[in-house]
């Protein structure tokens, strides 16, 4: 008997503050502690992950935060930067600091990547690229964690102009550090 082939899915993952930032004004993400309880959440996630898509920005930030030892290497995980401004290395077409530059259409990549028997694909980081994604409906799924603070101003996780889209809730809990884990899933029901 055949084995039964797993959809993967899109999930669309970061953390916010209270008021809806990803980010203070100036890119800072000094609010997303994280603990020995969040390293192990973060563990388990990944652990159903192996392809990241993130824009430019996000990956500027990977790239620092890799160098620094703050995240480490992650050996057969598919990296991809979708930008038209990022250039790819000379010596690698396509290629830039161990990622895929993608720059065409988002969702021919995505039901390319789709086909690929794999885990999950994580979506992180950068609003305008999660705002491009929701736009063309390619969201599974969100893994949304929100830390106890308001910022009052700041890089907003899902600026406006994208179509209403809809997702049922499978998963809320509170940690000790006050921070808050919400799941959902994308739900076709208008």
């Amino acid at each position: 008997m055949p084995r039964k082939v797993i959809p993967r899915k899109v999930i669309l993952g970061f953390g916010i503050s209270l008021d809806g930032y990803i980010a203070r004004r100036n890119g800072d993400l000094d609010f997303l502690v994280i603990d020995k309880e969040g390293e192990a959440i973060m563990a388990d996630f990944f652990a159903n992950i192996d392809t990241t898509i993130m824009g430019r920005k996000t990956a500027a930030g990977w790239i620092k935060m890799r160098k620094s030892g703050e995240i480490p290497d992650t050996p057969g995980m598919s990296t991809y930067v979708v930008s038209r401004r990022w250039k790819s290395d000379k010596s690698k077409p396509g290629k830039r600091d161990g990622f895929e530059v993608v720059n065409g259409s988002l969702t021919a990549f995505v039901k390319k990547l789709k086909r690929r028997t794999g885990k999950d694909i994580y979506l992180g980081g950068g609003g305008e690229l999660a705002r491009s994604f929701l736009a063309e409906d390619l969201v599974d799924a969100l893994f949304i964690g929100i830390g106890p603070v308001l910022f009052g101003d700041g890089i907003p996780a899902f600026p406006g102009k994208f179509p209403q889209r809809n997702f049922k809730l499978t998963e809320c809990k509170s940690y000790a550090n006050g921070s808050v884990g919400l799941r959902y899933e994308r739900s076709l029901d208008s």
